[in-house]
């Protein structure tokens, strides 16, 4: 069994971390990982987390299905700091991890974590935003190269940012963007990161709730078959991502202000969705999906077949134990 200083420090039993992937990431999905023995992860953001009661309900339901790791994730463009401290106060004391993206590293949020019995992880897309997470009071960050699919931070790949991050700071690592394989997990811990995060792989099982014809899309592309682009920018402006390239063509196509209906959030109240808006394809759409921003990381090509959370785990893991102990 592959053991990290991840692992040890989160207490899961296998060094892969799922991705806040939106409403996909729910509390069903998370609890499937974390009892595959993964470390789930629960999102948290306004729109669907939100107030910081609806937080520790959503972090009681996946309590309820499982005893497994799980930990919750912040995107923190969508907080307000008076609200966003109230809400990682009670996530943390729901969650034995909470992790936050897509803002400057602040010591105020860690030691609100911390005060609440959770460690703190912060996402980062360089050698900088690393050193400072650290310096904020970080248990671990995640290093995302610009092959993740989704919101990107990194803006080169994986393995050179590893390799910075690695050089720079001595809590454990964990590498995200385009692993999707057991040989990808394996290349990543043989460079020297303690764990991995997977994310477009963990859309294809029943409980992530992703739409069929996204599903279908994602099924049949392969890495060239996505972009790094800002085109989805419609609700989220200057935010680099990865999505297919083909709903890209499909939403520049499009005739009219909005592309269908969705209602992922905790109310699962219908809302409209703008052309080139952001958003989470759940099974509650309606209207013209493959216009929608079909998020997608470049080790798409390894998801091939709907799974089992546990079937994805056990591959991957299986595979990079095999590939390591077959280079060492």
């Amino acid at each position: 069994m592959l053991t990290t200083r991840f692992t040890d420090l989160v207490g899961c039993s296998v060094p892969i971390q799922q991705a806040g992937m939106g409403s996909h990431a729910n509390p069903r999905l998370a609890a499937a990982v974390a009892n595959a023995g993964g470390l789930g992860m629960v999102s948290v953001y306004s729109g669907y987390g939100g107030p910081p009661e609806n937080v520790a309900k959503m972090l009681d339901s996946t309590r309820k299905q499982t005893s497994g790791v799980f930990g919750a994730n912040f995107i923190m463009k969508w907080f307000e700091p008076v609200l966003a401290y109230e809400t990682v106060r009670a996530a943390a004391q729901h969650a034995k991890v909470v992790e936050f993206f897509y803002t400057d590293p602040d010591p105020a949020l860690i030691e609100i974590v911390h005060s609440g019995g959770a460690l703190a992880c912060w996402q980062v897309g360089s050698r900088q935003e690393a050193l400072a997470a650290v310096d904020a009071g970080c248990d671990f960050v995640v290093a995302q190269g610009i092959e993740a699919g989704g919101h990107v931070r990194g803006t080169f790949g994986l393995m050179a940012l590893l390799d910075q991050v690695l050089r720079a700071v001595d809590v454990p690592v964990v590498a995200a963007g385009g692993i999707g394989s057991g040989r990808a997990m394996a290349a990543v811990l043989a460079a020297g990161a303690d764990g991995v995060r997977v994310g477009t792989r963990f859309l294809a099982v029943e409980e992530a709730e992703a739409h069929p014809d996204y599903l279908k899309a994602l099924i049949a592309a392969e890495a060239q078959d996505t972009v790094y682009t800002e085109a989805f920018s419609a609700s989220w402006p200057n935010a680099p991502h990865r999505v297919l390239r083909s709903a890209v063509d499909a939403a520049e196509s499009f005739q009219g202000e909005f592309v269908g209906t969705m209602a992922d959030g905790w109310d699962a109240q219908p809302y409209q969705i703008p052309r080139f808006a952001s958003h989470a394809i759940h099974k509650s759409g309606t209207g013209n999906i493959e216009a929608m921003s079909q998020w997608a990381g470049e080790g798409v090509g390894s998801l091939q077949k709907v799974q089992t959370a546990a079937e994805i785990v056990h591959e991957l893991t299986s595979e990079a134990e095999i590939l390591l102990r077959r280079w060492s």
